[in-house]
């Protein structure tokens, strides 16, 4: 039974799925289906349309800004075609963010550390294998290039995803602080221009602080004066 605050991630590989909703509604029932019953809040849907070939998923780093933001998990409906994505496990990793895959709720972190580091080894396999195939048909005289790269830099993403992982906890303060700033712009925008006003506005909106605690100016002028540094 699904309990807590929730951002949902909706994928779909093409322009035309993207415009048509086929893949989309499956998915959004498969979120549904989970989420039925408990104490829950769907506070946002993020959806994204990418082609496989692309690395810039910004709609990932949406959902995972939003995710820290509202201390919310990311629930996607299905985690073996995003598991395959080593970028999408670099960013999880990165991010810091609890996340719940619906066809695959016992998944968790240790889960996406032990699939990046399966799509690091067959990233590095695949390379060396490339590697081998290249320098023999070099030395039959054929004309090679353009592959390899972008094998090299597939098995560099699956590093850095790694090594990412130690650096969440001292990076998550510092993403918190980036992801509350623009709200805090918006509500001074829409005359919130005290540090007490602030700090009632987003209480008001349910968000917290870092440790769980409501706002105050005090803590309202930290992350101002944080983010000006």
């Amino acid at each position: 039974m699904a309990n807590g605050k929730f951002i949902s991630y909706l994928r779909v590989s093409t322009a035309r799925q993207g415009a048509s909703g086929l893949g989309l509604e499956a998915q959004r029932e498969a979120v549904s289906r989970y989420l039925n019953g408990g104490q829950w809040q769907l506070i946002q849907e993020v959806v994204e349309v990418e082609s496989g070939r692309r690395n810039d998923r910004p709609a990932i780093a949406e959902a995972l800004r939003l995710c820290r933001l509202h201390k919310a998990t990311l629930i996607i409906a299905k985690l073996d075609r995003l598991a395959r994505n080593v970028h999408f496990i670099s960013s999880l990793m990165e991010s810091g963010v609890d996340f719940l895959a619906c066809d695959f709720p016992e998944a968790n972190r240790l889960t996406v550390h032990i699939l990046a580091a399966v799509a690091e080894h067959e990233a590095s396999m695949i390379s060396s294998r490339t590697k081998a195939a290249l320098a023999a048909a070099k030395a039959r005289g054929t004309v090679v290039g353009g592959q390899r790269g972008s094998l090299e830099r597939m098995a560099s993403m699956a590093v850095k995803g790694t090594l990412a992982s130690a650096n969440v906890r001292r990076q998550s303060a510092a993403k918190r602080r980036d992801d509350l700033f623009p709200v805090i712009e918006r509500l001074r925008v829409d005359g919130a221009t005290s540090l007490r006003a602030i700090a009632n506005e987003l209480n008001k909106t349910g968000l917290t602080t870092a440790r769980g605690c409501i706002w105050t100016a005090t803590q309202v002028q930290r992350v101002l004066s944080s983010h000006s540094h």
